[in-house]
């Protein structure tokens, strides 16, 4: 923590010294390779929503399956069959294993939401790659476009800041370490402006969800008459939110740093000046708000002001727009550390980092199957270039995919869907990839590790994660335990949160246990075929309960088939660390593109796993 917010502050530092110049100059993926055609009914009815049942939203009875919605109403338009080539057939193996996945959504928030955006996501992406491919018939005439996700964006002309307030359009979304910089005087009658993160629109829906709303009021507003900072988000269906104030006695904190700063609305006795507030009626201010783990972070003038948790369904990689309001004169805005894919031209290992494709029912000693959302391309590069270069992996000992969801942005989507073309290593899921549906993705690598190829093991982890593939060979080989397996960094007497600010809240709804069984933290855990083969098999036949804790979920389902007649076999591995990297990991997690090279390097030249901090 303490070496991301030095980042942070050093960041920000850096921006402010460039954007104090530019305001004072103003410078201006064989035959028998996998491969599944997709049919379904073509037919297309409207989607229809049916009303769930007040059950505990935590389980997925076999009942209340058909009660929920009718799943070809639903996603009939995802499972057309389509003239796709080997490559992309392969990247669908668990979409077409999916297409019920939707009956088994209770307890899963935003899922029926994920399908239906997915479903028109889909519907675009398909259209463009079409229009692509009648251009490309003709090479002379094809589009060669710029950039499409570019690294950084930056306004410095006045002229383009008029009275209506400023957009900046975010063409990819934002991920973890992107950052938008704002220069501006607050002016007028009043000093007071907004700031707000917008999502995606739908069709249904003109008013695109408001990510993040940052209201500075000068002048105070009903609640007090001194200066306020309010933050708050905004969705057609839920409206407005909780309020988030700054100045406030609220102790809760982000990413270990606090919701609002003590300095904010305190009274200096010595000087006796007026109480603390970071902007000023005429005073310039630099603003940065950083996109941080769990939630954003504002700072001004180089200081830790605000934080701000993610709430459920508005998550960063969502925000497709800035928009600056009110009495703000703005001089310039700049977004850095955006989402950004590689140039094909200008990659020299392109055939080093491509996959071998896979014959179906490959034998296999281990698959690994990774989280990432659709907008992470630095990380599964970081990835492809690093631990997916183990001589295992290499050989098809060890198998890798990435699974990753639609992005409701179309040019996400697009640059997805040409990286799925030029790596196959990934597995495409037909949702868009809210954080509280991992467990479909859970459900995913087991139905990949199980049904498209035979392997012994089956590994889940993240896009943030380095794995010392030959170490986890080396362990569960040395356990030699081919039956009832969990291994990894064993928790055994967790409790659910029941505190409504926690990222991984759980209410005595969704879980009314006070303790849950024993489970791997998510960062890097092992099953062996036989829990795996069980969860597709309770998946199919509608009696896997759902929970949005993937991990705790993996946990709770292991328990239950420890009480069918199960023999499990918990593995404990302190190696695994799930909050960062110390020396003689296995698994080291939340490690950025920059470290995750770093540590392979080390591991090449000196054959010891030796972190990079």
């Amino acid at each position: 923590m303490k070496k991301w917010l030095g980042g942070v502050l050093m960041g920000s530092f850096i921006v402010i010294l460039i954007l104090r110049y530019n305001v004072m100059f103003k410078n201006p993926f064989s035959n028998n390779t996998l491969r599944q055609r997709i049919f379904v009914n073509t037919t297309d009815p409207r989607l229809k929503w049916v009303q769930q049942p007040t059950v505990s939203p935590a389980i997925q009875s076999p009942e209340a399956v058909n009660q929920v919605v009718v799943a070809d109403e639903l996603v009939s338009g995802l499972f057309l069959d389509r003239n796709f080539s080997s490559e992309v057939q392969s990247s669908l193996f668990t979409w077409n294993e999916m297409k019920h996945i939707v009956n088994y959504s209770k307890g899963l928030p935003n899922a029926l939401e994920a399908v239906r955006e997915a479903r028109i996501a889909w519907d675009n992406l398909m259209d463009i790659v079409a229009k692509k491919q009648q251009i490309e018939v003709n090479e002379s005439s094809v589009d060669h476009k710029g950039k499409q996700c570019p690294y950084f964006l930056s306004k410095m002309d006045t002229k383009d800041f008029g009275d209506k307030g400023y957009k900046l359009r975010i063409p990819c979304g934002l991920i973890q370490g992107s950052a938008i910089t704002i220069i501006g005087i607050p002016n007028g009658l009043s000093g007071s402006f907004r700031i707000d993160l917008t999502g995606e629109s739908v069709p249904e829906e003109p008013n695109p969800p408001i990510v993040l709303h940052y209201n500075v009021r000068l002048q105070g507003d009903k609640v007090t008459e001194d200066p306020v900072i309010v933050q708050n988000t905004w969705t057609t269906a839920q409206d407005w939110g909780e309020e988030e104030r700054c100045p406030s006695r609220n102790n809760k904190k982000v990413d270990d740093l606090k919701q609002c700063s003590e300095k904010v609305g305190k009274r200096d006795n010595r000087t006796r000046s007026k109480p603390y507030f970071p902007f000023k009626l005429g005073y310039l201010s630099v603003m940065t708000l950083r996109v941080g783990e769990e939630g954003f972070h504002m700072t001004v003038d180089g200081k830790q002001i605000t934080s701000f948790a993610y709430r459920e369904g508005l998550e960063p990689w969502l925000v497709n727009e800035v928009r600056i309001f009110g009495d703000m004169n703005l001089t310039s805005v700049l977004a850095s550390g955006l989402p950004t894919s590689e140039d094909l031209e200008h990659i020299d290992d392109l055939d080093a980092l491509r996959t071998v494709p896979l014959p179906l029912h490959r034998p296999l000693d281990l698959f690994i199957g990774i989280f990432s959302t659709a907008n992470n391309f630095k990380r599964r590069m970081a990835v492809r270039r690093t631990w997916m270069q183990y001589p295992a992996v290499k050989s098809g000992t060890v198998a890798v995919r990435f699974f990753v969801g639609l992005h409701k942005n179309q040019i996400v989507n697009e640059e997805l869907w040409s990286e799925i073309k030029t790596y196959g290593d990934i597995q495409l899921m037909p949702f868009v990839d809210y954080y509280g549906l991992i467990t479909w993705k859970t459900i995913a690598i087991c139905i990949f590790g199980t049904e498209a190829v035979s392997a012994k093991y089956v590994m889940k982890t993240d896009d943030d994660a380095f794995v010392r593939v030959d170490e986890v060979l080396g362990t569960i080989s040395k356990e030699n335990v081919k039956h009832g397996l969990l291994y990894g960094l064993i928790n055994y007497d967790a409790q659910p949160h029941r505190n409504a600010d926690s990222k991984w809240y759980i209410s005595p709804e969704e879980y009314p246990e006070k303790t849950y069984p024993p489970w791997a933290h998510g960062p890097g855990y092992v099953v062996s075929n036989d829990i795996a083969k069980a969860v597709y098999t309770k998946h199919k036949e509608g009696s896997l309960r759902m929970f949005k804790l993937e991990d705790v979920a993996m946990g709770i389902w292991i328990a239950e088939m420890k009480k069918e007649g199960f023999k499990v076999y918990y593995k404990d591995e302190k190696r695994v660390y799930n909050e960062g990297c110390n020396d003689g990991f296995v698994v080291a997690h939340y490690q950025s593109p920059r470290e995750m090279l770093c540590l392979w390097q080390k591991l090449q030249a000196e054959g010891v796993a030796k972190c990079c901090n």
